[in-house]
């Protein structure tokens, strides 16, 4: 039986992940609905916190002392540290967890961290809520949760970019859009395919389709030549110092900063 089968969950906070978790859980949503935080606290047994972090302080001031010490808080709130969490709730019972856009299907990876206040029955309630949201990893050390929201957490961001800039080349070569944006697909689902049921390293799979001389040594050139190793590294680093930019003013109890300004090229 699922550790989740005799539980109430609530949801507090309506953004696509909050709905992906709905949806992962149930093939009908079959969901009551309260404009009150503290009523739907009180009433689950398990509270996923799907907030943004915009609104976090004014959310966990009013939650204060409505939770039981029973129950299992799960945040997927970018930014926010179980500290912080513990701290604005008064609570220690704790998930903290980065979901990432494919959880919406089913597909997601999903990795988390429990407090030490937590049970081991509310470790399974956490690994069977995220387990149908695609993969679950826990993790023994709080930062990989930070780190994970600029690989797998944003990692979407980074591939579809690439497969826009690959169907939009391919038009200028003069594919029709539509066959563009299949041909590209198709790769990408191929070679995620291949690279599963090899499990190879991605430099090995590189070498196996680069003949010497040929078209993918050419592209690869000119891939090294414009620095998009040191590019996606500089995106992944950039996406990782935004993340402790929020932890750092949702521990120091204010506003999230905005994004800084870009410096000129």
């Amino acid at each position: 039986m699922s550790p989740l089968r005799e539980s109430t969950l609530s949801v507090i906070g309506a953004g696509v992940m909050a709905e992906a978790i709905i949806a992962g859980l149930s093939e009908k949503h079959g969901i009551q609905v309260t404009a009150d935080n503290v009523d739907a606290a009180r009433r689950g047994d398990v509270v996923v916190l799907g907030i943004k972090p915009q609104v976090m302080p004014g959310v966990l001031s009013e939650l204060r002392g409505s939770l039981a010490p029973g129950k299992l808080v799960i945040s997927i709130i970018a930014g926010a540290t179980t500290q912080t969490l513990r701290r604005g709730l008064d609570h220690g019972a704790l998930v903290r967890v980065m979901p990432n856009t494919p959880a919406q299907i089913g597909q997601g990876v999903n990795i988390w961290y429990a407090t030490s206040e937590t049970t081991e029955a509310h470790r399974e309630q956490a690994r069977a809520l995220l387990g149908a949201l695609g993969h679950e990893l826990q993790v023994g050390d709080e930062r990989f949760v930070a780190m994970a929201t600029a690989v797998s957490g944003t990692g979407p961001t980074y591939v579809f970019l690439v497969m826009e800039a690959l169907i939009d080349s391919a038009v200028h070569l003069g594919f029709p859009r539509h066959l563009a944006h299949d041909l590209v697909l198709e790769t990408i689902k191929g070679s995620v395919a291949f690279a599963e049921r090899t499990q190879k390293h991605p430099a090995q799979l590189r070498d196996m389709v680069t003949s010497p001389g040929g078209t993918s040594a050419a592209a690869f050139y000119e891939l090294e030549r414009g620095r998009l190793r040191t590019v996606l590294a500089d995106a992944v680093w950039a996406a990782y110092r935004r993340t402790m930019s929020l932890s750092d003013s949702l521990s120091a109890g204010k506003d999230p900063e905005p994004m800084p300004p870009r410096p000129n090229a």
